[in-house]
């Protein structure tokens, strides 16, 4: 019997086991790798997330060591015209401002917050069933597929897009956004010699970039609309660099090929962007008694904003102020967490499938407008502001963090 299981030891299923800790709570983290997955190489980390890693004590182990990105140039291919961005103008505090950090650096800092033998790796989750103990009492029990059962009474599903615990809810499966995303790390032992600062490239209805991490790292990246032979690809690095460079960048600038180039082939990944339809977010059953779900999947989102990591930090802060303010009442709590996150995700949603749709070029008849709209009026006025308003949301502090 444990008091509190998370399912899924990713970004979310950490950073929800440290805010918990941090309020008193021990827990349980099942993860169905053999160990902490860093799957997509790196992760652009913006103010709002920095606000969730300070809640969570952590924050240090990032501000010191990763360089902020300050401003940026995107490029449209087709018309050779470059304009620039700035990324962090309008936040003053410089261990906030936006950074791209490796995502097992972030798992790994997460991890080193919680005690030994709080995450059991190989534990994968294959059915949840309810017991009654008595008349106002119930329990979970989880059924992993090692045959394994684990009761507890608290379930937070952080188990990702194609979550059991959310289908278990009754959430509908995540849908395909129509296009799909290439990502990688490269490595320059000689360093890369390129600006500190991300660099976005637009062209036939792709879009594609890299952002240096360090001097010698580059995470990049390409999304296109998916292609057929998409899933032979998956689990083939040589065949997912080989596609990049010969078919879906060949017309890309040199800078962008020279860091396909250099892939760390380890560290490359091919898949459809996935998303959950935002009314499910807004109506459905996130929460059932002690059961709820964080991070994807909650409200799974293409990464077009870049929030996918940064939501799921916000998650875990405000799923451990709410049941910090209810220790006695967690239902109420899951209750409550979830109505507080329902909009922001569902706007997140919303924002970044539309984003990335406009900065793609659309598609159908009206391709041409929003090209149009693209070039002359989202970047100048509309790209930036949708940023920095996203990036303000704040997540709150957690009742042990003594912020002076």
């Amino acid at each position: 019997m444990e008091e509190v299981v998370i399912v899924g030891g990713g970004i979310a299923g950490l950073a929800t086991a440290v805010a918990l800790r941090r309020i008193g709570l021990e827990c349980l983290v099942l993860e169905r790798a053999p160990e902490l997955r860093a799957t997509g190489a790196a992760i652009m980390l913006f103010p709002n997330a920095f606000r969730a890693l300070d809640s969570l004590g952590v924050i240090h182990k990032f501000s010191t060591i990763y360089q902020p990105l300050e401003k940026g140039c995107i490029t449209n291919i087709d018309v050779g015209v470059t304009q620039e961005v700035f990324l962090s103008a309008s936040e003053p505090k410089q261990e906030m401002k936006m950074r791209c950090v490796h995502r097992k650096a972030l798992l790994e800092a997460l991890a080193d917050e919680l005690p030994p033998n709080t995450i059991r790796f190989s534990s994968k989750l294959a059915s949840i069933k309810t017991e009654n103990l008595n008349k106002s009492s119930v329990v979970y029990a989880l059924h992993l597929e090692d045959g394994s059962i684990i009761r507890t009474k608290v379930v937070i599903g952080c188990d990702g897009v194609h979550s059991v615990v959310a289908q278990w809810l009754g959430l509908s499966a995540p849908l395909s956004s129509g296009r799909s995303a290439v990502r990688g790390l490269s490595l320059f032992p000689e360093g890369h010699g390129f600006p500190h600062g991300p660099q976005q490239f637009l062209g036939d209805g792709k879009r594609a970039g890299f952002v240096p991490i360090n001097d010698k790292e580059v995470y990049w990246f390409i999304t296109y609309r998916t292609i057929e032979h998409e899933q032979e690809l998956a689990g083939e690095p040589h065949m997912i660099q080989k596609e990049v460079l010969e078919k879906l960048a060949k017309d890309f600038p040199k800078d962008y090929l020279k860091v396909v180039g250099h892939s760390d082939l380890s560290n490359l990944t091919i898949a459809p962007l996935m998303l959950r339809v935002p009314w499910d977010v807004l109506l459905g059953r996130t929460h059932n008694g002690k059961v709820t779900v964080a991070g994807d999947a909650f409200h799974p989102m293409t990464p077009d904003l870049g929030q996918g990591g940064c939501s799921a930090l916000e998650d875990a802060v405000v799923l451990a102020r709410h049941v910090a303010n209810k220790l006695n009442n967690i239902n109420e709590a899951v209750e409550m967490y979830t109505r507080e996150r329902r909009w922001r995700a569902a706007n997140l949603i919303v924002g970044a499938f539309l984003g990335g749709w406009v900065q793609q070029g659309g598609s159908g008849i009206w391709w041409w407008f929003v090209k149009l709209f693209r070039d002359s009026i989202f970047y100048k006025f509309v790209y930036v502001k949708m940023f920095h308003s996203i990036d303000q949301y704040d997540c709150g502090v957690l009742p042990c963090v003594n912020k002076n």
